[in-house]
């Protein structure tokens, strides 16, 4: 498969139909095409992709070491099995994506360097009508189709979120984001100052650590961490047996999950509990007597923001060998060489590194229309966390916080597919989500609950957000165990969805 395999762009003149518009060909996008021709082979589809190649997160982040934080078992699709070490780093993924798409003939549905501009509904011809951008020719054009499957991911690729402090355009030294990685970044021997310290920081830090002269994470408030080693005990002894790979990955896939929501649980019925193991697992990989308490014990409860996996301890060694070292506090303002936090402590650094997250990017920040008029997402409720009130024929995959986020894409893939297959058992050709009369006195709140998941990107955001109820067909309550038994019984006829 090569990245010109790609239908043939329409005819000038003429508006090329699909029954189905799929947006993006990262890991959302590609999930989403196998189960539509799966499990609707009778649907034509086209994939626009913005970027020159297939990927997506795993094609845009180019920083040193970048990896997956989910186990591949579980990040991995459920109809392809994943036989390496379960965490990943991009290349492996990429050439995971790589294998689905040569081995299930989604390369020629693909186009790359196409970009919508614009997203029009017509309730007259029940159809989406989209602006497209060649970006390879610079031409725009339009394309139509029954439905819109949104896979674009939740934030924006282009620019990272670095917030600004003072003193900054007095700063010498060179400031990057990680989402922004220049090829020709040399740091070696130099003295790098990382800001942040979720999982992109744990990730770059290792890697960087043994070329640098020091590296300092400095964090406004610590993040909980788990480390381990990157392997899975069960599929190597399952692979010791003989045992076939598709019964493998279905068995470790489980075993994971039923884990992980075990620890989920916990953290919600028994944090203190929860947070002094995950504390207690940390202390022996760092030199005795340091300080725990400061540098890695969040304010927040455990799983109330993302837990990092740290394969191999390898930023705990990174500390322990003297190479990177800890600091807690706020940037009071950037001098000529570095920073200087509200403590007084001075930090001198030839690189500064935000990784300091990302902007959240509400369905692409597509502009959409409805018979004419603008849509704001803040002004509709969301339906399973997947499509929303009074928009038609669309749907957005957003995967979990807690677990990994492929795991949504197969189960919405089900269920949007069930979908297919229900309106055309009805003779119908839109589907749009409404409330019902026994909704209508339903609290409306924001789309994520911040006693529940808190971090910064989705906080900062929530107001451009689509808005949540508090009955399960109304939000996304990001709990997997519970969606993939719901999802596949859900009633399509129970009020919900309006069809015509």
């Amino acid at each position: 498969m090569t990245q010109a395999d790609t239908i043939n762009a329409p005819t000038a003149g003429k508006t090329e139909h699909v029954d189905v518009l799929i947006v993006g060909a990262g890991i959302s996008g590609i999930g989403s095409a196998y189960h539509l021709q799966d499990q609707a082979p009778g649907k034509s589809f086209v994939i626009l992709e913005k970027y020159e190649t297939f990927g997506g997160t795993w094609h845009m982040h180019t920083y040193p070491g970048v990896r997956s934080d989910s186990d591949l078992y579980t990040f991995g699709y459920r109809f392809k099995p994943w036989t390496s070490a379960p965490l990943a780093s991009a290349e492996e993924i990429k050439k995971y994506m790589a294998e689905v798409i040569s081995e299930n003939n989604i390369d020629k549905h693909i186009r790359y360097r196409h970009e919508i501009t614009a997203a029009s509904w017509s309730s007259r011809d029940k159809r989406w009508t989209v602006t497209v951008t060649n970006l390879a020719k610079g031409e725009s054009f339009q394309m139509t189709a029954n439905f819109l499957w949104m896979c674009q991911g939740y934030y924006k690729h282009s620019q990272g979120y670095t917030p600004e402090w003072p003193g900054m355009d007095q700063y010498k030294g060179q400031i990057v984001h990680p989402q922004t990685w220049p090829k020709d970044l040399d740091y070696k021997g130099k003295k790098v100052l990382v800001i942040g310290s979720g999982a992109t920081a744990a990730t770059l830090v290792p890697a960087m650590a043994a070329d640098c002269e020091h590296i300092t994470v400095l964090q406004r408030s610590p993040t909980y961490f788990i480390p381990g080693r990157n392997v899975n005990d069960l599929a190597d002894t399952l692979r010791q047996l003989e045992i076939d790979e598709e019964w493998i990955h279905e068995i470790v896939r489980r075993k994971v999950l039923f884990d992980g929501q075990a620890v989920t649980d916990m953290a919600f019925q028994y944090p203190d509990m929860v947070k002094d193991a995950l504390l207690d697992g940390i202390k022996p990989l760092l030199p005795e007597g340091y300080d725990i308490g400061k540098h890695f014990t969040p304010k927040y409860r455990p799983w109330q923001q993302r837990i990092a996996f740290v394969p191999e301890g390898d930023l705990f060694a990174g500390i322990t060998s003297g190479k990177v070292s800890m600091a807690t506090d706020e940037i009071e303002t950037f001098t000529p060489t570095g920073v200087r936090t509200k403590d007084g402590t001075v930090i001198d650094a030839d690189i500064v590194v935000t990784a300091t997250g990302f902007h959240l990017s509400v369905l692409g920040d597509i502009p959409f229309e409805l018979d004419g008029k603008p849509l704001n997402w803040a002004d509709t409720v969301t339906y399973r966390g997947m499509m929303f009130t009074g928009v038609p024929n669309l749907a957005w995959v957003f995967g979990y916080f807690r677990a990994s986020w492929t795991l949504r894409v197969d189960i919405m893939g089900d269920f949007i597919t069930r979908l297919f297959k229900h309106m055309d058992a009805k003779g119908v050709h839109s589907v749009t989500p409404q409330l019902r009369p026994e909704d209508a006195d339903m609290p409306v709140g924001a789309w994520m609950d911040p006693d529940n998941f808190n971090p910064n990107y989705l906080m900062r955001s929530q107001h451009l957000m689509p808005k949540s109820g508090d009955k399960q067909e109304w939000k996304h309550d990001q709990n997997y165990t519970l969606e993939k038994n719901v999802l596949p019984t859900v009633d399509l006829e129970d009020g919900c969805l309006v069809y015509e």
